[in-house]
């Protein structure tokens, strides 16, 4: 699976990735011919009742992870930061991830408190779980964009570091315009992975602009509960439609 992954990242056309949230989602996703699928960490601890980010749903995780692989797809896990600071620790949950039938893992600079960890941290990380779990596809995913802590020079800077970790592919969620798509995709030697934004980042251009891999995020969740309360409404004779909650609606509903 470890291969198939790798080589869907060098194909003809951008990887569309969507992200699971239990197991039967990922089993109708695969079932729908995806080549490959994902997970997302806030469909994971809203499941769980629990906010996306703040790094305390590694049960929830390795768990779904594990069912997941028995899936005929390779599957890629959002490990968040990593459950720990420790680049050994990180490195021996990978490397669990693996012996278990994991393809890829997606680790993220992005901290809880929207801060941005020193990239030599980072990479010091990614070397560690290179090390332990050479064939797993790392997806390096830095937060310059999403939490705005920097344009394209942060992101180029902190991707070259990562890269020269180890990284197999780098993750740049919100980066939307063509003009830092392009930068990004020129400037940097691994896959670029972007996240699909309705209306801003559509994947037909995005495949004109290089980009390799376009991941789903938490939109297929969220557009799944918008079904769920939509029909219910509708059974009593409510209100037909609802829109999409955004990912900031979930999480305020999580921390009351």
């Amino acid at each position: 699976m470890t291969t198939t992954f790798h080589a869907l990242h060098h194909a003809g056309e951008p990887l569309l990735l969507p992200n699971a949230w239990d197991f039967t989602s990922g089993a109708l996703l695969a079932d729908a011919g995806f080549p490959a699928v994902g997970t997302t960490s806030l469909g994971i601890a809203a499941a769980a009742g629990k906010p996306d980010a703040r790094g305390d749903t590694l049960a929830e995780t390795t768990g779904l992870a594990r069912a997941l692989a028995r899936l005929p797809v390779p599957v890629s896990v959002d490990i968040e930061g990593g459950f720990s600071d420790l680049p050994g620790e990180v490195a021996a949950l990978v490397a669990d991830l693996a012996a278990a039938g994991i393809a890829g893992v997606n680790i993220e600079d992005g901290r809880p408190d929207g801060s941005l960890r020193p990239a030599g941290e980072h990479a010091a990380v990614i070397e560690a779980v290179k090390a332990a779990a050479p064939e797993v596809f790392l997806n390096a995913r830095t937060d310059t964009f999403w939490n705005g802590q920097g344009g394209v020079r942060e992101t180029i800077g902190r991707a070259d570091a990562y890269a020269a970790a180890g990284a197999d592919g780098i993750f740049v969620p919100g980066a939307a315009g063509d003009e830092d798509v392009r930068a990004l995709v020129e400037a940097i030697p691994l896959p670029l992975n972007v996240l699909h934004l309705p209306g801003r980042t559509e994947f037909a251009r995005l495949a004109d602009l290089g980009v390799r891999r376009v991941s789903c995020g938490s939109l297929l969740y969220r557009t799944a509960l918008r079904a769920a309360v939509t029909t219910a409404l509708g059974i009593a004779g409510g209100e037909a439609e609802r829109p999409v909650p955004a990912y900031t609606d979930i999480q305020r509903l999580l921390v009351r």
